[in-house]
């Protein structure tokens, strides 16, 4: 097949090793403009969706919750981002466990390739899309910094942006960093303690309810689920150590880093679950 100037430019561009010191890694299906032109486009519907959401989040809960019309401009633009926080946690989680449990992408015995190089569009789809939020949220809590998030937030978006664009353009480890994408299923909970926290409900079941579900999800999402990650990493680890050099060690870099973030958090929303149903004891 013969390609236009502007493909064959294209596809030049994206051949380029992308370098770090000296671990390298080149860009998979390259020689296919296509490849690069579906990243390009998830990214960007990833970032185009948050705008939506933002905008529709402000809408709808200006019409149904009186509680928003009471919240000061600032106020406003955190409930918004919180809105399209919990759009991807959901369209991210429900992606992530079906390509991890329940498509043949991943399935051990469907293909004789390295369970650590398989990919497929939707795979890539998902990463792509969460790039886009990620890029946008990142650039949010920047931009307020640090109202919206301290520097915990933006070394979790960087090491999760970090991280996926690699998996993305070299195709490889997608199903772990699919693995730590299911981790955002708990996002939703994390929002709605924050939606019901300024709509003056700190006191009501629901706010209870939340927060024994928050508490068990994050056990399961969050810290089971890493201890699986790393067993698993462990027992394909002649896998791993297959993936390019920056890969490999990002992979034993990155995933240590955000557990402990996870265990920090995990104490200080036990710690709020424990404050939440003495309170809630002592009410009767």
């Amino acid at each position: 097949m013969v390609l236009t100037r502007s493909a064959r430019e294209f596809a030049a561009i994206v051949h380029l090793p992308l370098s770090l010191a000296y671990m390298t890694f080149s860009v998979t299906d390259a020689s296919d403009p296509s490849k690069g032109l579906q990243w390009l486009a998830s990214v960007f519907s990833g970032i185009v969706f948050c705008k939506i959401v933002y905008t529709l989040t402000g809408i709808l809960s200006l019409q149904s919750f009186k509680a928003y019309g009471q919240l000061s401009d600032f106020g406003k633009v955190e409930w918004n981002n919180r809105g399209f926080s919990t759009f991807h946690a959901l369209v991210a989680a429900s992606s992530s466990l079906y390509l991890v449990l329940l498509s043949s992408t991943f399935n051990p015995g469907s293909s004789n390739e390295l369970l650590i190089r398989r990919t497929s569009s939707l795979s890539d789809m998902t990463l792509g899309f969460s790039i886009g939020y990620f890029l946008s949220d990142l650039a949010m809590v920047l931009w307020f910094f640090p109202a919206l998030g301290g520097l915990e937030y933006v070394l979790h978006h960087g090491l999760s942006l970090f991280s996926i664009i690699q998996s993305l353009l070299s195709g490889q480890g997608q199903v772990y960093i699919l693995m730590v994408l299911f981790t955002e299923i708990t996002t939703p909970f994390v929002n709605l303690r924050w939606y019901l926290d300024n709509a003056g409900q700190k006191n009501s079941n629901l706010y209870v309810i939340n927060g024994i579900a928050l508490f068990f999800g994050w056990l399961v999402a969050r810290i089971v689920l890493f201890i699986y990650f790393f067993g698993h990493m462990f027992k394909h680890f002649d896998e791993v150590k297959s993936v390019y050099p920056l890969g490999f060690y990002t992979l034993l870099a990155v995933p240590p880093m955000l557990a402990v973030m996870n265990v920090f958090w995990f104490w200080k929303i036990a710690r709020g679950m424990i404050k939440t149903l003495k309170k809630a004891r002592h009410s009767k």
